[in-house]
């Protein structure tokens, strides 16, 4: 056999050995994303009961992750540059110490919420950036690291950066999925963290064998390094590649907060939005990732820059034609959602390829490729944060849903125009390019909101034959109110009301705040979680009894709304209202020193995000701590069976009151001729709402002091407006209540399972 022979058969075998190992390495960075998404789903969730469900905390929570993962990059790109450090067990001391904290995290965020509570949002924001560091930092150390291992094996920093991006972020979209129709329906939250630290001690132990097998001879050997004298210059100088990293991230994170919000109002504020929003978000980024890696493969970085170029210019076409089409095709109901999810990871596979043509065209495969990709990722990442703050917190409150698709897409073209300029090419190229991005942008401005002027009617309405439009439309970054020709309101989509006070004419179930005095002999200090319409807020602060209302609402809009109603809109100059604009969960932790009478609550649906947050056994028994001796809360089930059972048995005493149920520590004081006498003597703005000496009004009366024949009937359920709480017990047996940990219903109810 000859030396070329020899020298053959040794590039064949470098090269099997090369992929065997590549595949090795993959399979690792896949299953180390799985854990990274689901501790993200699990602590902002957890985060969300110390700082409130509201877009501040949101804001703050999703900022401090992604900051960690940037600044552990920096980390992850300072160990690269130490040859003699051994990546796999460093990988497996990541993996080990991320799960560790993950074992305490739950308690962790718990104590430090307890001792927190009443700081102000900068001292919270700094404390919850601390809270997720450690963890976030070490994340964000892989990436850097394993780029810089495998470009030692390959010299090819785009196509590692590509591939290693792309297996991580697929293994985190698929975590999502995981999250959504496993994990979170069936485990919890407690059972999630537990499944993660799992899957981050079976990367740890596969990290140490694939270690092992290298010092036996499995992996091949790296190619000479070359030191950066050695290598050309890269084709993009580094400040301006950073600048279009930090601008990509921007861009692209504004997208996907931009479709998480059109995707939760088109299904009702599901609480499977977010995690089916940002799992076709993630995986669309890994998909665009793959094919760049295989591109900056086969090209030269000028082709790489041409590509990103085209990649990024159908990525504003996309972001172009999205709210066109779900406003011409809502009619399609429940499949709007489907091409919603299908036009979002088509635009992130698009926007996915950015960091590998960019690792192409700016990273030399040096000893500092690790360090150069570490800066790359983090600008990405600055821009990613930056983009979360803005969009989420200041374009949501100040432009409507196709006024930022329209922002967006404008923002998406100037990156190209930055590309355009970097690009080294013949000037007729870069004038085509630049010809086509500028007419695109112009009609992005001219026929986004002409073609899409009524996308949140149809996307709400879904072709249904009932569809009525919309008189008032308040968009802020608490979310999407709405109202129809029929008084309507709906909050991000789903019924929330109607604006509506008149017994005769009951609508919305307006008899159940006029009950209060029912439940209660001197109902005089009352707490309303939520105001909606203010048709509840109303009826409860001209109850003859009561003496002072403190309204908390999460969304501002609804005051604004209420001003425009007259039958509600006195209730803002009402002297015995208080209305706090406020998460009110996050308000009754604060103000442990505050006590009620009675505490209402109207509770939204019980499958939606976060109502949990309002009908768990530990809210209830914060509820309990609030409430005076002998004292009530009245709270909306929405007819579910698990939140009625819950109330029960956290409080021992109450009933079912239509769909709401009345809790207390102390059985209910009935008496409904307190109430038919509190309904005869009720004045809102001075107008009496009933009079007996009329036929209507009376029977009106007779009817609702009837109900007290419901409390010893045994009738069916649903031929019994109100049913004790032994009732209740006794057909809901062998549910489980609603807890912080299970979630409820929120992730059981669209898998039929709730």
């Amino acid at each position: 056999m000859t030396t070329l022979d020899l020298a053959a058969d040794d590039g064949i075998n470098r090269r099997e050995g090369l992929a065997q190992w590549t595949r090795v390495l993959c399979v690792l960075f896949f299953f180390s994303g799985f854990p990274a998404l689901i501790y993200q789903l699990v602590w902002q969730r957890t985060l969300f009961r110390i700082f409130g469900v509201n877009i501040e905390s949101v804001t703050i929570v999703v900022t401090a992750f992604m900051l960690g993962l940037g600044f552990g990059s920096l980390l992850g790109g300072c160990l690269s540059k130490r040859c003699n450090i051994a990546l796999l067990p460093l990988l497996a001391v990541i993996e080990i110490l991320t799960g560790t904290f993950g074992i305490f995290s739950l308690a962790i965020f718990d104590q430090v919420g307890a001792l927190t509570a009443g700081w102000p949002l900068p001292a919270m924001a700094a404390v919850n950036l601390g809270l997720v560091l450690v963890p976030t930092l070490l994340m964000g150390a892989t990436l850097p690291l394993m780029v810089a291992h495998l470009v030692r094996h390959t010299e090819g920093v785009g196509s590692a950066v590509g591939l290693l991006y792309y297996v991580n972020t697929l293994g985190a979209g698929a975590a999502c999925l995981l999250c959504a129709v496993l994990l979170f329906p069936f485990l919890g939250m407690r059972g999630s963290i537990a499944g993660a630290v799992a899957i981050n001690a079976a990367v740890a132990a596969g990290a140490l064998v694939a270690h092992w097998r290298d010092r036996n001879g499995f992996a091949p050997a790296p190619v000479e390094t070359r030191t950066s004298a050695a290598c050309a210059p890269p084709a993009l100088a580094l400040i301006p590649l950073l600048t279009l990293a930090a601008a990509g991230g921007f861009v692209s994170l504004s997208f996907e907060i931009f479709f998480f919000r059109t995707v939760s109002y088109a299904s009702g504020s599901s609480a499977t939005a977010f995690a089916v929003t940002l799992s076709a978000f993630l995986v669309g980024l890994a998909s665009g990732a793959r094919r760049a890696g295989e591109r900056c493969a086969m090209g030269s970085p000028g082709q790489a820059t041409r590509y990103a170029i085209g990649s990024l210019t159908i990525a504003s076409l996309v972001g172009f034609l999205f709210l066109p089409l779900l406003d011409h095709l809502a009619w399609l109901d429940r499949g709007v959602l489907g091409l919603a999810l299908l036009m979002v990871y088509l635009l992130a596979r698009c926007w996915g390829a950015l960091l590998p043509y960019l690792a192409e065209v700016g990273i030399n495969p040096d000893a500092d490729s690790g360090m150069h990709t570490a800066l790359l990722y983090l600008a990405n990442i600055l821009g990613a944060a930056a983009g979360s703050i803005l969009t989420g917190f200041v374009a949501m409150d100040r432009l409507s849903l196709t006024a930022i698709a329209t922002a967006l897409v404008v923002a998406g073209l100037l990156c190209v125009m930055l590309l355009i300029a970097a690009l080294k090419g013949p000037p007729r190229e870069r004038l085509a390019h630049g010809s086509v991005a500028l007419a695109l942008a112009l009609a992005a401005m001219l026929f986004i909101p002409r073609w899409s002027n009524g996308v949140l009617e149809r996307l709400q309405w879904k072709g249904s034959p009932l569809a009525k439009p919309f008189t008032h439309v308040i968009e802020n970054r608490s979310g999407i109110i709405t109202v129809d020709t029929n008084h309507t309101v709906f909050g991000n989509g789903m019924y929330d009301g109607h604006f509506n006070v008149d017994l005769e004419h009951d609508n919305n179930g307006i008899i159940r705040p006029y009950a209060l005095s029912l439940f209660h002999p001197a109902p005089r200090d009352v707490l309303m979680i939520g105001l909606s319409s203010g048709s509840w807020g109303q009826v409860v602060a001209n109850n003859p009894a009561v003496r002072t209302l403190t309204v908390v609402e999460i969304n501002p809009g609804y005051a604004t709304l209420i001003a425009q109603f007259p039958e509600v809109a006195s209730l803002l100059t009402n002297p015995k209202v208080t209305i706090i604009i406020d998460d009110g969960r996050r308000w009754l932790n604060l103000n442990r020193d505050r006590h009620f009478d009675a505490i209402v609550s109207n509770t939204t649906w019980y499958f939606r995000a976060n109502v949990t947050n309002l009908l768990s056994a530990e809210f209830l028994a914060l509820v309990k701590d609030h409430l005076n001796p002998g004292g009530i809360f009245f709270y909306n089930t929405t007819d579910s069976a698990r939140a009625q059972r819950t109330g029960c048995l956290v409080f021992g005493e109450g009933a079912r009151f239509t769909n709401h149920m009345v809790v207390s520590s102390v059985p209910i004081a009935w008496d409904f001729q307190r109430w038919r006498r509190t309904l005869e003597a009720y004045r809102i703005d001075g107008k009496p709402q009933l009079d007996p000496r009329r036929s209507e009004d009376s029977a009106l009366l007779d009817k609702a002091e009837a109900m007290a024949a419901s409390l010893t009937s045994t009738a069916p359920y649903a031929e019994r407006p109100i049913e004790p709480c032994s009732d209740v017990l006794t057909h809901t047996a062998g549910m489980k209540i609603m807890t912080d940990d299970n979630m409820g219903s929120e992730w059981r109810y669209f898998l039929a399972l709730d």
